[in-house]
């Protein structure tokens, strides 16, 4: 396949509109490369799309348009085109949605902007005064780099007028430069931490592994507090000094400032960031350096692995475990599965790091297709906690409250000692549920067959489906009886009302995603609990990700029997992940934290497993027990959604296709349903399940191409296929 296109030669151009094919076009004037990113006129409008091959020649040649212009960004490498067509192969995506998520940069076709700088200029001004002096004191500070006027003025502790003033004078030179610029170049031979034994142990086969510079995957796995950061920042090192980029994945965003502030420490500057919390001209700025080779490590969410790395060397997903990795939406993907596909197509090493893996990833590394390394021991004096369950069938406890005497007992004792406790409730809102006790009716969303979730501090119903909201009704919207609206069962908000009334002394910070306007407002609040200034956090599985709350030495867990409901196939270890992961909060510093769980069923398995700290025989148990059933990761499980307004339709669908199951039963398959969705309607749509299990080597994808991928499905109604599903509602 040619890598150049002369001009006027017919190439076919992917670009991320809605169709089914990639588009003739002739190539521009001065010829186009492969792989260009490119602009076409599509219609009446002009769109961007990527020379993916020759062109197919099956349309009338005078009807060819040709390409509007090439983009003045790196050409989409030949790695990066086999990463999207082997993803969207495998996870049934069109190829325009794939080329949509590796182009989510804003304004890609605009030429580049520019920004004005200041640095030291030729000239002496004619007078000097305190303000000047300090500008041109900082600039020579700084050897002649140059700075914008806002950092420059705070530097100096001065006024923009100030500068302008020296600008005039020729003192200082005012200068524009493109505002796509290279990230300060990080130094992987600047001191890190010491490492202990057992880190320094974890590390060698991780760099050994970087400098052979072939493909391998790793399951990093330590307890909570083990130095894993440190460890995998040591891998980063070594994959910077080959030249070569690396990639970090985080699960929340709220993780990033702290992270990044160990990443200025460990390498001298801060690395480019992708997330929804950066702004849009940040987000061109790291698409556009990544391909150029001048951003060296990458932070970011799940979307970071679709970035056009010109040479990617190491991906580091840090708590690989944690279920935001899977793209519910759209496009249908696990990051942790998609970060092993692009490493083994770069040639580059995967770290995957948890306390507490994944089954999956645990069964790769048992089976040895993975690499294993433990950290047992925590950093420092830290120890792991003690673990005890609270027998809730044995406390004197109202009906109404939901903070056993036990646990009040010790948060007092922790205050009393001026250290921090946690109260985890994996519950947003202020209650579940909104019921009216003249006629029972629960008060439920108008667009979903869900339960609207009160949260008192907006003084609105949330369905946490559709996000929908509305007031809290005075009379019950069924029967129109007043003040008989009554909150049944405790969110955080809740919670946080009664935790003030047990302790009104105590400061107390509320963390749950829903109450913060944006990713920096969340970090602040959680940057000012890591230094002390809150007694009392009550949160979310929000707190259970990577946290370090130094004073903190109590997490109790109000209802740890939550996650254990329900018939989701991943119930136990989730649970188990989400108690280990949340009692691994207390205890990180020089204090020994303890852990309470407070349980109607304390005996169950899990909580039983999660109590005794043996990690390895509940995963070999549940492991086991998967064996048996053929389910992930010994079997293969695909879900199938239809969904309409009209909830006739969606069955019709639904029952064509269990009918004509035959592409499934050829590889051994078995079709499960249909059913209604254990959320039957979302945003006034229908939804019907369909549940596909196959054998563990059997070609799934070919069979559910085979299967719904020839079906016409009219104007309303939809079908989406999850590979791999993680959730089932």
């Amino acid at each position: 396949m040619p890598d150049y296109f002369e001009e006027g030669t017919l190439v076919g151009v992917l670009t991320a509109e809605p169709l089914d094919r990639v588009l003739d076009y002739k190539a521009p004037e001065g010829g186009c490369w492969m792989g260009a990113f490119v602009v076409v006129p599509l219609g009446p409008r002009k769109v961007i799309g990527v020379i993916w091959g020759p062109g197919r020649g099956d349309w009338d040649p005078a009807k060819v348009r040709q390409v509007a212009k090439v983009l003045d960004v790196a050409p989409m490498r030949a790695e990066m085109r086999a990463f999207l067509t082997r993803a969207g192969a495998y996870t049934l995506t069109p190829m325009s949605a794939m080329l949509r998520l590796a182009t989510r940069a804003p304004g890609l076709a605009d030429p580049p902007s520019m920004k004005k700088l200041y640095r030291l200029g030729m000239e002496a001004p004619d007078r000097m005064t305190d303000a000047r002096t300090r500008v041109l004191a900082v600039l020579e500070e700084y050897g002649g780099l140059a700075f914008t006027q806002k950092e420059l003025a705070e530097m100096a502790g001065t006024s923009a007028s100030v500068i302008k003033g020296l600008v005039a004078q020729g003192a200082v030179e005012e200068v524009d430069t493109p505002r796509d610029a290279p990230y300060l170049p990080l130094d992987p031979d600047r001191p890190g931490k010491p490492l202990t034994e057992s880190q320094a142990a974890a590390v060698a086969p991780l760099v050994a592994g970087i400098g052979d510079g072939t493909y391998g995957t790793t399951l990093l796995k330590g307890v909570t507090g083990s130095g894993k950061t440190e460890v995998y920042l040591g891998a980063v090192a070594e994959c910077l000094r080959q030249g070569r980029q690396a990639l970090v994945l985080l699960p929340e965003i709220a993780l990033t400032s702290e992270f990044l502030t160990r990443v200025k420490a460990r390498f001298g500057a801060e690395p480019a960031e992708w997330h929804s919390g950066v702004t849009m001209t940040e987000r061109r700025r790291c698409w556009r350096m990544v391909g150029q080779g001048a951003a060296q490590l990458v932070v970011g969410a799940r979307s970071a692995l679709y970035l056009p790395f010109r040479d990617l060397g190491l991906i580091v997903v840090d708590e690989e475990h944690d279920t935001s990795y899977k793209q519910e939406d759209g496009a249908l993907y696990s990051a942790r599965d998609m970060a092993v596909l692009r490493a083994s197509l770069n040639d580059a090493q995967v770290v995957l790091a948890s306390a507490t893996p994944s089954l999956e990833s645990w069964w790769n590394a048992e089976s040895g297709k993975y690499a294993r390394v433990d950290l047992a021991d925590r950093f420092g004096a830290a120890v792991m906690p003690e673990m005890r369950a609270i027998d809730m069938r044995a406390e004197d406890l109202p009906g109404n409250r939901w903070v056993s005497p036990t646990l009040q007992a010790a948060v007092r004792a922790r205050l009393a000692r001026g250290e921090q406790s946690l109260l985890f409730l994996n519950r947003r809102g202020y209650a579940p549920v909104t019921l009216c006790r003249a006629c029972g009716e629960q008060v439920g969303c108008d667009h979903c067959d869900a339960r609207m979730v009160e949260h008192r501090f907006q003084k609105r119903l949330m369905c946490h489906q559709c996000g929908e909201t509305k007031p809290m009704p005075e009379a019950c919207p069924s029967c129109g009886v007043a003040g008989k609206m009554a909150a049944v069962g405790p969110g955080v908000e809740r919670l946080a009302e009664e935790v003030e009334a047990l302790f009104p002394e105590a400061r107390m910070a509320v963390l749950s995603s829903d109450l913060f306007g944006s990713a920096r407002a969340l970090k602040a609040r959680i940057a000012e609990i890591a230094e002390g200034e809150t007694d009392i956090i009550i949160g979310t599985q929000l707190v259970a990700k990577g946290h370090n709350f130094p004073r903190l030495t109590l997490v109790g867990v109000i209802d740890a029997d939550l996650g254990l409901q329900g018939s989701d196939l991943r119930a136990a270890e989730r649970t188990f992940q989400l108690m280990r992961q949340v009692a691994g909060r207390a205890g990180r510093a020089e204090v020994p934290g303890v852990a309470l769980l407070q349980s109607f069923q304390p005996e169950h398995p899990v909580i039983r497993a999660i109590l005794s700290g043996d990690e390895e025989g509940f995963w070999r148990a549940e492991a086991d027990e998967r064996r048996a059933t053929g389910m992930p990761p010994f079997g293969r499980l695909a879900g199938i959604v239809v969904s309409s307004p009209d909830a006739a339709q969606a069955f019709d669908l639904a029952n064509h296709l269990a009918r004509s199951d035959a592409p499934i039963t050829a590889i051994g398959g078995t079709v499960y349903g249909p059913a209604p969705a254990p959320i039957a309607r979302i945003r006034g749509r229908h939804r019907v399940r369909l549940l596909v299990k196959a054998p563990r080597g059997a070609p799934i994808q070919g069979a559910l191409r085979d299967w719904v991928g020839g079906l016409k499905l009219p104007g309303a109604l939809r079908l989406s296929v999850d590979i791999d599903p993680q959730s089932f509602y």
